[in-house]
């Protein structure tokens, strides 16, 4: 049934990684990148939508600048993204010309998705995009991340461009055939995974292993991202990006690669945009009986409330969390820090009173929540 979700996608994200794009670190692969941007052209000829997100700045301007090493200050890593980016940029502008295509480069951080204005503005953007026929390529803005904002790899990225434009489902090429039971390199009896739940833990304990010298991710990325791009209804395919015609064939259903299936019902916008929130702002402490309210479709009310981490002000994103710890929601707070602080454990009818104002007698509203 799921290989034939697939084919039925109208909107895509396929993510390429810096092994593929650099063929190894080698520089930019061009013959790779144009058949890629034939595959996706042929992609938009059978009327699907098509976002690309793309590894390779880094190892782009490693590649340019003479370096064999991978830098670890950031502000070298800023400087070599710099330089590489703009490489990538024109080789896959000349690539996708070549078949009356036009692309835009979009570059993310963080902070971008954890707002809820810029994400909206993204979100924006982006469907305009599409909807002018326009493929975006899409990559981390390395020239300004910090530690506080980085994504971490662009399968991550991946998944979250996923869950913010609403595709249908996420292909991550790689330069793997898929996911293995074991480490294929170091295992001669691992066998390939055709399918599986996105999300099942024991996805994890199999994927193991670290990235490249240059790239950041490994399988165990792709299989997070599967996880974050689940919550939305997305399915993901990890597949290799060496695979003959392998977008196309994928788009039409064959089983190529590792299908890993969500289960999840597609989330509106405002629960897509708490779902992918990596960075929260606050955390709010629940008695039993909120945790048992929120678990049944009810409104966070303050008098759940046993305690508020964290200076935030209303409308932030803050993680409720069970009182041994545990997350149990996540969701936007009707109040301030401070006045949260004042309101906890009293009843919804007293917060005028404590305040001299009142703004929603729920602290979060169910509709501005999401279970994890």
């Amino acid at each position: 049934m799921a290989p034939t979700r697939i084919a039925e996608a109208k909107r895509l994200v396929i993510k390429v990684g810096s092994a593929l794009v650099t063929n190894n670190g080698e520089g930019l692969d061009l013959s790779a990148i144009n058949e890629w941007a034939r595959q996706i052209a042929q992609l938009r000829q059978s009327n699907k939508e098509v976002l690309l997100v793309s590894s390779g700045a880094i190892a782009c301007g490693m590649q340019r600048l003479g370096w064999s090493k991978r830098p670890r200050a950031v502000h070298e890593l800023q400087a070599c993204a710099a330089v590489g980016q703009m490489g990538l940029a024109q080789v896959y502008e000349s690539a996708f010309a070549s078949h009356g295509l036009h692309t835009a480069q979009i570059l993310l951080t963080h902070d971008d998705l954890a707002d809820r204005k810029r994400y909206l503005n993204a979100r924006s953007t982006l469907s305009t995009l599409l909807q002018l026929g326009v493929v975006p390529i899409i990559n981390e803005n390395d020239t300004v991340i910090t530690d506080e904002i980085k994504f971490g790899d662009n399968d991550t990225l991946g998944a979250l461009v996923a869950n913010l434009v609403d595709a249908d489902c996420l292909i991550i090429l790689t330069d793997q055939q898929g996911l293995f039971t074991a480490d294929p390199r170091k295992d001669l009896s691992a066998s390939l995974i055709a399918e599986a739940r996105a999300g099942d833990p024991a996805l994890e304990a199999m994927a193991g292993g670290a990235g490249t010298q240059f790239g950041k991710g490994g399988m165990i990325t792709k299989v997070i991202a599967a996880k974050r791009a689940a919550s939305s209804g997305t399915h993901t395919v990890i597949a290799s990006g060496r695979e003959q015609n392998v977008m196309p064939r994928l788009a039409l259903g064959e089983s190529l690669g590792t299908l890993l299936v969500s289960e999840t019902q597609p989330l509106n916008a405002r629960k897509q945009w708490l779902a992918d929130h990596l960075l929260l702002n606050g955390k709010l402490v629940l008695d039993d009986g909120a945790v048992k309210a929120l678990r049944a479709g009810r409104s966070l009310l303050p008098i759940g409330v046993l305690g508020v981490q964290g200076e935030f002000e209303r409308g932030a994103a803050v993680a409720c969390l069970s009182a041994d710890g545990v997350e149990v929601a996540r969701g936007l707070i009707n109040y301030g820090s401070s006045d949260a602080r004042r309101i906890a454990r009293r009843a919804s009818q007293d917060i005028e009173a404590i305040l001299g104002y009142i703004d929603e007698p729920e602290i979060v509203h169910r509709d501005n929540l999401i279970l994890r």
